[in-house]
């Protein structure tokens, strides 16, 4: 499949466009629908799609850092400057993070309690996942031979611990003596003495980073590429009999933990949307490679070439204090007319960012250039 340009693959970018476009719908009916809307079967339904957004952020992050350290690797760089140079990167996300939440609590100055600076988001989830993967592979890198298999049997048995372990961090394992700060990273528990579902802390969410790592290690391993398409073919069957073996274990009358929730923290739903990325990874693979991925432009492949940018200014537009609709009072027609606005805006956004994109550095080379003399 041809890449969307040297350094992307279409497909990975068509994937994380659509994670905009299921973030968008969530949000904003989230944000703006009222009364009984809020009670309709269609917002059960948004709210179900809702659950995929954050998976599908994380996975491809690590499918991204799997073709990163892949590069570095064939450099035959050692594993030291490859952890330096992926961890730092974490970083960077990571503190990005800190600063989004500094940005909201200053919009909202006068109505934003100050414990929202220590809010677990999902741009924080993401820089710690990173780094965590760098982790990972620096240390496999560097006591094994180092192989793509066995860094994706690493990335992919550690995924599954933190995804066995959550249930168990967010009741009877629970760190209480770490700060409220530092146990939100563990469990979600900010300032209110329970773990929350709406934040975004290390367990579960960076399990699906890390299985996102061990299958983009698959689709570089010369296995993988041998088959082509048929690598992607096996993913989505694969996704199947996850789906239906987590199904099967939910169904079982024995259970491992003394507290099940099956929506928050069981290890059974984490397969069922480990199934479904791996669904739509071959059905967007497929779109891309024969479908109408080919044929031009495409909004969600634009949008995912700059999804950091989206979801950085749509959040204050939605929820913020600049929300272009009431909260909490429109009808799925109106708030459904403020999705499609959020849409346009964002798009036309990324696209007057992918233009700009470059031409500081161009002027600044223009000014660099020393003077003909004449």
């Amino acid at each position: 499949m041809p890449p969307a340009s040297p350094s992307r693959l279409a497909y990975i970018d068509w994937m994380r466009g659509l994670a905009c476009v299921l973030m968008f719908q969530t949000h904003c009916y989230d944000s703006w629908l009222g009364g009984d809307a809020r009670k309709s079967t269609f917002f059960m339904w948004s709210q179900l799609a809702g659950t995929l957004p954050a998976p599908l952020f994380l996975f491809l992050a690590g499918i991204s850092f799997a073709l990163v350290t892949d590069k570095l690797r064939q450099k035959s760089l050692p594993a030291a400057q490859i952890a330096h140079t992926t961890i730092r990167r974490g970083a960077e996300i990571f503190g990005m993070g800190l600063l989004f939440r500094l940005q909201e609590y200053l919009i909202a100055w006068g109505w934003a309690p100050w414990s929202d600076l220590f809010r677990v988001d999902i741009l924080n989830t993401i820089g710690l996942s990173m780094i965590l993967m760098g982790l990972l592979c620096w240390i496999v890198l560097a006591t094994t031979d180092g192989t793509r298999l066995m860094l994706g049997l690493s990335t992919a048995g550690v995924g599954l611990t933190v995804s066995l372990l959550t249930p168990l961090f967010w009741t009877s394992w629970r760190p209480r003596w770490l700060p409220w700060p530092l146990e939100s990273y563990i469990n979600g528990v900010h300032n209110l003495d329970q773990p929350q579902a709406w934040l975004f802390p290390i367990f579960p969410w960076s399990a699906f980073a890390f299985i996102g790592l061990a299958v983009g290690f698959v689709l570089l391993s010369d296995w993988g590429k041998r088959r082509g398409a048929g690598t992607f073919v096996l993913a989505g069957g694969g996704g199947v009999v996850l789906i239906y073996v987590a199904r099967w274990l939910d169904h079982r009358p024995q259970q491992l933990y003394a507290v099940y929730d099956f929506w928050h923290t069981s290890p059974t739903f984490f397969l069922i949307r480990v199934g479904i990325l791996l669904l739509i990874l071959l059905a967007t693979y497929a779109w891309c490679r024969w479908g109408a991925g080919q044929w031009g432009f495409s909004p969600l492949t634009q949008m995912g070439q700059t999804s950091l940018l989206v979801y950085w200014v749509h959040i204050e537009f939605v929820y913020g204090r600049f929300s272009i609709l009431p909260k909490r009072g429109q009808s799925v027609r109106t708030a459904s007319l403020g999705l499609l606005a959020i849409f346009v805006a964002m798009l036309l956004l990324s696209i007057a960012r992918t233009k700009l994109k470059g031409r500081g550095a161009a002027a600044g080379a223009w000014l660099g250039k020393p003077a003909r003399a004449s």
